[in-house]
């Protein structure tokens, strides 16, 4: 199954001699690699739509999810996963919508924890089920956990999410310590005017508990009012915190976009994400997969595969195909600079995938 590109990049200067031709050794060897060079070892596989949170910034507070019928299930979701571990994929997250609200997600976790070739397989989580699914991930396999914590007032909390609580959340914190989770990874979306004021506490936070802390520039994804007016960019978070903490940059690397800082004589690592001031594309490993199994190559961008006909319809051979033809419409980059207001990707994070 063939998909044509839906619009033409042009080629950087720097990589302008690399044209792997179809059909070549690259894929055969069992590697993704796009038309600039890069190999794709990392997918971000979303298993629901849906979410017991409602945060501002991931979705409207009255959300139409998908039915049934047109989410993958999770059988189709290992196929999917199967075969981009086939190709070279050596690192897997799973993300929603909530993961963990998908029912029989263990089922899925389980079997995805014994795949051979399998290096790294993670999971994005807004905690509130990690109480009770903390020791189960943990036997399945699960190498680490991000977890979404934007503030640590929990009245502030529950204006962010709209109908979370922030005691759950922090019981699936300890949960997770407890099951023996290591290099636990909090994420904060920054908002000017929301929780700019708590990224000190909230580093604190994270070395108390021997945590990582990664700071995320706020995207511009999906139709919601008012971004221009809280985004914050990662050069005035650090500017913040070099106020109160030793911070000095740091080339490690988890596998994703973020840039880490370290402190002298502490454990913990404070990253950024930061799409807007820093972009990340150049060195872009990663594709997307929704709940309802598109292949996004980009998150900033709205070219897609639809998998889920050839999940159905098609064979092996096909999906394998399908995947590596999706290669050919990953563009060079996103640019979300001025897209704060008026963005090009309509779609919620919750329908992309954390």
């Amino acid at each position: 199954m063939r998909n044509e590109t839906l619009h033409s990049e042009e080629t950087p200067a720097s990589l302008a001699d690399f044209r792997p031709e179809p059909g070549t050794a690259v894929h055969r060897l069992g590697t993704l690699v796009d038309k600039y060079g890069r190999h794709v070892t990392y997918v971000r596989l979303s298993i629901t739509d849906r979410c017991d949170f409602r945060c501002t910034y991931c979705m409207a507070e009255e959300m139409t999810f998908l039915p049934r019928s047109e989410v993958m299930s999770l059988e189709e979701s290992l196929r999917v996963a199967e075969t981009f571990v086939g190709l070279g994929v050596t690192k897997l997250r799973l993300t929603g919508g909530e993961p963990l609200v998908r029912k029989n997600v263990m089922w899925l976790i389980e079997r995805l924890g014994a795949l051979p070739g399998l290096d790294n397989l993670v999971l994005t989580t807004n905690g509130s089920q990690l109480d009770r699914f903390a020791a189960p991930l943990k036997a399945a396999g699960v190498k680490r956990l991000n977890i979404s914590l934007d503030t640590l007032d929990g009245e502030r909390f529950r204006q962010i999410t709209r109908i979370g609580d922030l005691n759950k959340v922090i019981r699936g914190i300890e949960a997770a310590t407890q099951a023996g989770f290591r290099r636990t990874k909090l994420n904060t979306v920054m908002m000017r005017g929301v929780n700019d004021h708590e990224f000190v506490d909230l580093v604190r936070f994270a070395i108390d508990r021997g945590l990582d802390i990664s700071f995320i520039e706020e995207m511009p994804l999906g139709e919601i009012q008012g971004r221009s007016t809280t985004y914050i960019s990662s050069e005035d978070a650090l500017s913040i915190l070099a106020r109160h903490f030793d911070l000095r940059p740091s080339d490690e690397n988890s596998g994703g976009p973020a840039r880490y800082w370290r402190m002298p004589g502490c454990d913990t690592r404070v990253g950024f994400i930061s799409p807007h001031s820093h972009n990340f594309c150049d060195s872009c490993n990663r594709v997307r997969i929704t709940a309802k199994g598109e292949l996004y190559p980009c998150l900033g961008h709205n070219d897609a595969l639809n998998l889920l006909p050839v999940l159905r319809k098609g064979s092996e051979a096909d999906l394998r195909q399908a995947i590596m033809d999706s290669m050919g419409i990953k563009p060079f980059g996103h640019d979300f600079t001025h897209q704060m207001n008026n963005p090009q990707v309509i779609r919620f994070m919750s329908m992309t995938g954390g």
